[in-house]
């Protein structure tokens, strides 16, 4: 009991020490890590998490391991960043898997990967043959990029002589019934206008009735209202599924 204190805000003081760090090193996701990236996650949580369980480990023991381990961090970012010889060593670099519609059988064995990898990497593609593909190449984060040959290439607008739209990238203007004040600033609309497209578009006289909102240019305001499903309705739907 006389140690829960301390874990507690040892534990709060660690999380937002980590938390501090990865936003300064400019970390990415967890699915986008590299190698040392993934070293690196995993040393930090074991210094912190055995810094919990060590009474004789305090604040300022935590605060300095971290921050070495974050100089230590950002000192290889540079390097890395100066240097593009030290990107192999500590980054990797691609390999390509598929060369031409051909395998390429040393890379599959360097990387530690075999065929069912592969085809499970490629399903995750939409791509269920490997005779559709003409490279493959394996990134530093272990996603798998693909090109296909061109005749299994979905046709675009251009091959299909279609006429071009210019597009547009969708902004959400109301979630969960409030106003997205920022969005209405981006697009240029007050929310005077906001109220008026709704009433004119979808007879909606109030902001908490609407769940979602987004508006792109040259469209109507699509919309989805709150919508509730009755008890009885629910049970008949997860029994038919």
């Amino acid at each position: 009991m006389d140690n829960m204190w301390p874990m507690f805000y040892e534990t709060i003081f660690g999380i937002f020490a980590l938390y501090i760090l990865t936003r300064v090193l400019g970390k990415t996701q967890i699915s986008q890590l590299t190698a040392f990236d993934f070293i690196a996650a995993i040393v930090l949580g074991e210094l912190v998490g055995n810094a919990l369980f060590d009474k004789k480990t305090g604040l300022l023991d935590i605060g300095f391991v971290i921050l070495l381990w974050g100089i230590i961090l950002y000192i290889i970012e540079i390097v890395t960043q100066k240097f593009k010889g030290s990107r192999f060593l500590l980054e990797g670099k691609p390999a390509i898997l598929i060369h031409e519609g051909n395998l390429v059988y040393e890379e599959l064995r360097k990387n530690k990967i075999d065929l069912n990898e592969v085809l499970h990497l490629l399903r995750m593609k939409d791509i269920f043959s490997l005779q559709e593909v003409y490279y493959a190449i394996l990134e530093t984060n272990g996603e798998l990029s693909v090109l296909k040959k061109a005749e299994y290439e979905s046709p675009t607008k251009q091959d299909l002589q279609l006429p071009l739209q210019q597009t547009f990238v969708a902004t959400p203007v109301i979630m969960d019934g409030e106003i997205i004040y920022d969005n209405l600033k981006e697009i240029d609309m007050t929310e005077k206008q906001l109220r008026q497209s709704l009433e004119a578009q979808h007879q909606i006289g109030k902001i908490k009735d609407v769940f979602y909102a987004e508006f792109v240019p040259g469209q109507p305001l699509f919309l989805l209202p709150y919508h509730k499903i009755k008890h009885k309705d629910y049970m008949k739907k997860s029994v038919k599924e």
